[in-house]
């Protein structure tokens, strides 16, 4: 891992807070994701499934961890289990973890080698009545192969049919979404190395530079910082290209003008950060590009002001558009019969604001979280609001993350230029 040793304590801690939504008398039991082929002998490379990232820091292949809380023998309440390391292996993929290197990162002081699993297990099955097991529940997965936890699934479902079966990524879903102080200690490192690469890129765009090489600028800029890598694939998208939303070639010039939409993050210690800034390509905003920006720079102050404990992801982009609804008006996008014959299927304002406000960010960049219910304390969102313009060929969006609180929210960008003023004496520099 090229990112600092993180603090046990944040795994010890998740792991509690999961083990005290079990059923008495349960075990809980986690994989690791499949590796991947990709073509010829090649595999795509390996992400850790991230719901046993959260909970014991490990990213290592062939991983799982085994939770019993109620075992009469507290050495085996947690149980990491790990692939033994073999000397022609690692002559080929590199080092593997040992034990005492295992314990380190996740606070687990009782390992178990891979191979040895199944003498173990069994009787641990034996004793209890309730069995946890995990499957991805995230809302917006799109995934239709069968990977490890549902084939691991339907395995256990065989062997122990009379066992009552319980979902785990039902708790996670909540417990994940309220991001503990030390997790957020990771998620700052990881927002500031994207702040320091964001300024970086200030000071190297001009015309003529292409989409590719300012990239290139953000990745070098991230793993020179120890950065893992992007968080996601990062998005340069300079003139009307700025409209499409997951715009990822990356290949085309930046021309005098035109204004550049750049929404990239750091991942740091499997955390994510998620930016999103939009500045002139020449330097410097025309009047129309600075009105059309502090118009967008103004829904997100705007949702800012209201995101806090209480409201619902729901009402809160609800009051948002409300707000962009007045907002488009004032810079000439929506005229009064607009909003005369919206309806709220389609509400007016959805022509140059075509997305969603905010999103949960944590381990996932799209994290676990509710839509339906209270936002509550410690949940990190991002307000990222943008403006569309097909007649203008311009896209504008300003993103940043921020932490929930009991009264209101941190923004934990907050050093990050995003005033038009600001940004542009950033480009003198």
């Amino acid at each position: 891992m090229k990112y600092l040793p993180l603090n046990a304590d944040i795994f010890i801690q998740n792991r509690k807070r999961f083990t005290d939504k079990m059923k008495k008398n349960s075990i809980a039991i986690f994989n690791s994701n499949d590796e991947l082929p990709s073509n010829a002998d090649a595999l795509y490379k390996f992400k850790q499934n991230s719901d046993l990232v959260w909970l014991t820091g490990i990213t290592q292949e062939e991983t799982m961890l085994i939770l019993l809380p109620d075992n009469t023998d507290e050495k085996f309440r947690e149980i990491l289990v790990l692939v033994r390391p073999n000397e022609l292996k690692e002559k080929w993929d590199g080092h593997r973890l040992r034990k005492e290197e295992a314990t380190a990162i996740s606070g687990i002081s009782t390992i178990v080698w891979l191979d040895t699993l199944d003498g173990v297990l069994q009787p641990w099955i034996h004793s209890i009545d309730n069995i946890y097991l995990n499957t991805n529940e995230n809302d917006r997965k799109a995934n239709t192969v069968e990977v490890r936890d549902y084939r691991y699934a339907q395995m256990m479902k065989q062997r122990y049919p009379l066992h009552n079966y319980e979902r785990s990524a039902k708790i996670l879903r909540d417990l994940r979404a309220i991001k503990t102080p030390l997790e957020i200690e990771v998620m700052q490192k990881a927002m500031d190395i994207t702040e320091n690469a964001f300024k970086r890129v200030l000071q190297f765009v001009k015309p003529g530079v292409m989409e590719y090489e300012i990239e290139a600028e953000i990745l070098h800029s991230f793993l020179m910082q120890r950065a893992t890598g992007p968080a996601y694939s990062s998005i340069v998208a300079s003139g009307d290209r700025a409209r499409t939303l997951h715009y990822v070639e990356n290949n085309n010039e930046c021309k005098a003008g035109e204004l550049i939409l750049m929404d990239f993050g750091a991942e740091y210690g499997n955390y994510c950060a998620d930016l999103t800034r939009t500045i002139p390509v020449s330097g410097k905003f025309t009047r129309r590009q600075k009105t059309v920006y502090n118009a967008c720079l103004h829904l997100h102050k705007y949702a800012a002001s209201i995101l806090k404990p209480g409201i619902s992801v729901v009402d809160y982009t609800e009051k948002v558009g409300d707000e962009a609804t007045i907002i488009f008006q004032k810079i000439g996008l929506l005229k009064k019969s607009d909003i005369k014959n919206e309806t709220k299927e389609n509400r007016a304002y959805r022509k140059y604001l075509y997305h969603g406000i905010s999103h949960h960010l944590g381990i996932d960049v799209h994290d676990l979280g509710t839509r339906t219910e209270p936002i509550k304390a410690g949940m990190v969102f991002t307000i990222e609001p943008g403006i569309y313009i097909e007649e203008e060929q311009m896209g504008i969006r300003i993103e940043n993350n921020f932490w929930v609180t009991k009264t209101g929210n941190k923004d934990l960008m907050k050093n990050i230029p995003i005033e038009a003023d600001d940004i542009e004496r950033w480009m003198k520099k």
